[in-house]
């Protein structure tokens, strides 16, 4: 019966390489990191005065290889909550030399423990940025941003890669497309598209002038069978953030 049942066994191409190196930039060994905060309603203000105190001090200080990209509040989407986007330039070895050293700093260890208080939740990700999207670059506002995370079928991030790599084309005319990522550590399979609008009305404009461009349906065809779930977040960036 072995040749029998040989004959349902589905054949699986060996892999070359991980995703991550297949997808990932070549020229840069960024790593990213994410954070999502849930702030208890009434400290909101509170949690950002104390966040724009500390966090630019990590961002500016030479010893510490990590920059900020972004930092936001939600305005659509799962209230009072924060969104902190971080570079580490080397990749995990900086990530832990960053980490190392922020459990000597008194400063960022008082500041964990007051920001604790202001919490009703918290989760990261640890992301590598796609090598066809742009390198996020501090940007003049006023702006709104939108990170659209689309949660994909595991297995289908090589298939997403292929589809995006040729359709991002379509939406880089009006400097819209900030940074696309993949998740490496915590949830996994998870892609983050980041853009930035003036406002709601010309993200409308922005995203039917798409639709009108031969091969934009093309590439959301092959991509929707793809995902399991997706969400779309608008957020005001913060008086700290680069992406403004």
């Amino acid at each position: 019966g072995s040749w029998f049942r040989s004959l349902f066994v589905h054949k699986v191409d060996p892999r070359k390489d991980a995703h991550s190196n297949l997808l990932s930039k070549k020229e840069t060994s960024n790593l990213y990191k994410i954070q999502f905060h849930n702030v208890k309603p009434e400290c909101l203000e509170a949690y950002n005065k104390l966040t724009e105190e500390v966090l630019p001090k990590l961002h500016s200080d030479p010893d510490y290889p990590c920059d900020l990209v972004g930092n936001w509040n939600t305005w659509y989407g799962e209230q009072d909550q924060a969104v902190h986007l971080w570079r580490f330039s080397g990749g995990y070895p900086a990530l832990m030399d960053c980490m190392s050293k922020l459990r000597q700093n008194k400063e960022y260890l008082d500041f964990r423990k007051e920001r604790s208080r202001m919490l009703l939740s918290r989760r990261n990700q640890l992301l590598l940025e796609f090598s066809f999207w742009n390198e996020p670059q501090p940007r003049q506002g006023p702006n709104i941003y939108e990170l659209r995370t689309y949660k994909l079928k595991p297995g289908t991030m090589i298939e997403w890669g292929n589809n995006w790599a040729r359709a991002i084309k379509y939406r880089q005319e009006n400097q819209e497309a900030v940074g696309g990522f993949f998740s490496q550590i915590g949830e996994l399979y998870v892609v983050h598209h980041l853009w930035a609008y003036r406002d709601l009305q010309s993200r409308e404009e922005t995203r039917n002038a798409a639709w009108r461009k031969r091969g934009w349906d093309e590439n959301v065809y092959y991509t929707v069978p793809l995902i399991r779930t997706m969400e779309s977040r608008i957020m005001i960036p913060l008086k700290i953030s680069p992406l403004q």
